[in-house]
């Protein structure tokens, strides 16, 4: 098991000998993982202190200079503290910076509400310009890391803290493409980043039961893999979401606003139900008090089936 923060902290190692990438950090290198960075190439380190407004600031500055920038800091703070410089610098201008945040979702348990993003995949989804991936493990962070490398533009990159399992893949990650990681026929369990475990350990108990549900992993937010929503929806008749962000707004909306322009189609959305979170001992016990585990799961599925075949 790693934390995708890890792994973002190990590819910057790994991939620092390019002399085209810096990395800035806002006070919390050592949660994000640059310090690996740091440690390895000072001289492309800038540690802007806990002032996110500047630390995009100072990254589109780079950018501007040619440099590939890799911006991190916890995602609540870098995505809501700095929205505007986002906005007006970074994608109004198509700048290569990369916003690659930890601490997403619920990962953040012990902090509290403050700390906790979970409404951030609504207002950066919103944004022109730019690209949003919310890897599944930390494998796929290395990869779409890569991928980041390799394409223009700004991007947002949602990582968690906790430690994940490494999921088996059959495919290789392409920006914009989502991932079938399960084939099935009654149900769609459309679901991100570290939900994706959650959900084929949901499948895996309702096949026990002789229910087949389809789970997709979608990995890039925008751009929206629309086709392979609305392929899934047609089959099964019945699509559940399953995300660590509020309900509105983030994979849900999005799902929901494809089925309805091209498919309608029964379905639920599992998430955080228009609330703060709390804060707790364990990102487990957040999971058992927002309904995200996956009995809770496989428990929706079969109502929403039910409903499907009434």
């Amino acid at each position: 098991m790693i934390a995708t923060r890890n792994a973002y902290g190990d590819w910057l190692a790994e991939n620092g000998g390019n002399k085209d990438i810096v990395v800035v950090d806002a006070d919390l290198s050592a949660s994000t993982k640059t310090n690996q960075f740091a440690a390895k190439y000072p001289d492309r380190f800038f540690d802007v202190g806990a002032a996110e407004q500047n630390l995009i600031a100072f990254a589109s500055g780079l950018a501007l200079g040619g440099k590939k920038v890799f911006a991190s800091s916890f995602a609540y703070f870098q995505t809501a503290r700095a929205w505007d410089q986002i906005r007006n610098l970074v994608a109004h201008d198509k700048l290569n910076v990369a916003l690659v945040s930890s601490h997403g979702g619920l990962s953040c348990a012990s902090d509290g509400a403050s700390h906790m993003a979970i409404e951030e995949l609504a207002i950066m989804r919103v944004i022109p310009n730019m690209q949003i991936i919310v890897p599944c493990d930390a494998e796929e962070t290395k990869t779409a890391l890569d991928t980041i490398m390799q394409s223009q533009g700004p991007f947002y990159m949602r990582l968690r803290r906790e430690k994940e399992h490494i999921l088996e893949k059959n495919y290789d990650f392409k920006l914009g493409k989502a991932e079938v990681m399960r084939e099935g026929s009654d149900v769609s369990m459309i679901t991100t980043g570290g939900m994706v475990y959650y959900s084929l350990q949901a499948a895996e108990a309702l096949a026990a039961e002789g229910v087949e549900a389809e789970v997709i992993s979608v990995h890039t937010i925008k751009p929206f893999d629309k086709l392979a929503i609305i392929k899934s929806a047609k089959k099964t008749g019945a699509v559940l979401t399953v995300e660590q962000h509020q309900v509105a707004g983030g994979l849900g909306g999005l799902v929901a606003e494809t089925l309805s322009e091209n498919y309608p189609t029964l379905m639920k959305r599992m998430g955080v139900d228009d609330s703060f979170s709390e804060t707790a001992r364990t990102y487990n016990e957040l999971l058992v008090h927002h309904g995200l585990t996956s009995p809770d799961i496989q428990a929706a599925a079969q109502t929403l089936i039910e409903k499907a075949r009434k």
